[in-house]
């Protein structure tokens, strides 16, 4: 990760991660939050299939971020139609408005991070420096100059 925004969207997921942590424990325990989780336990496979790709994503993997973009899409996407419908039946009120908002920031974290690890130009970390690779990594020049050095015996 080379810009301070990549950082930014890397912090967010994980953090958003966190969030949806807490709402499902909280709703697992029976305690009242401003947010709720749209199915329970499509939310836990979805915090655990989030994880490996977050990882994936901090390396700057082109299909990490895609699988983040699918997962969070493909479970917000539907919840994203039925929270419009529901603010269109009943008004908005306080937990119509909370997880709409949540669920708009979980489509556009993960939107974001595919956009910025597709248009990043260093995608992987460590390609290292190209005009520096003919020394340090040309083993046929550490040849020769080993060759050269043991020919150099100088006596005095």
């Amino acid at each position: 990760m080379t810009s301070l925004f990549s950082y930014l969207i890397t912090f967010f997921g994980v953090v958003f991660w966190l969030f949806r942590a807490v709402v499902t424990l909280l709703y697992q325990l029976d305690i009242d939050f401003f947010a709720t989780p749209i199915n329970t336990n499509i939310e836990i496979a979805v915090l655990f299939a989030t994880l490996p790709c977050l990882i994936l994503v901090i390396k700057r993997n082109i299909v990490g971020a895609a699988a983040y973009l699918g997962i969070y899409v493909a479970y917000f996407g539907t919840a994203l139609y039925e929270a419009f419908v529901s603010v269109g039946d009943s008004g908005l009120n306080m937990a119509n408005s909370s997880n709409l908002l949540s669920i708009l920031v979980g489509l556009l974290i993960p939107l974001l991070t595919f956009i910025d690890v597709l248009f990043n130009k260093n995608r992987s970390l460590g390609k290292g420096n190209k005009k520096a690779d003919w020394f340090y990594k040309n083993e046929e020049y550490d040849r020769k100059y080993d060759e050269r050095a043991d020919k150099n015996q100088y006596k005095l």
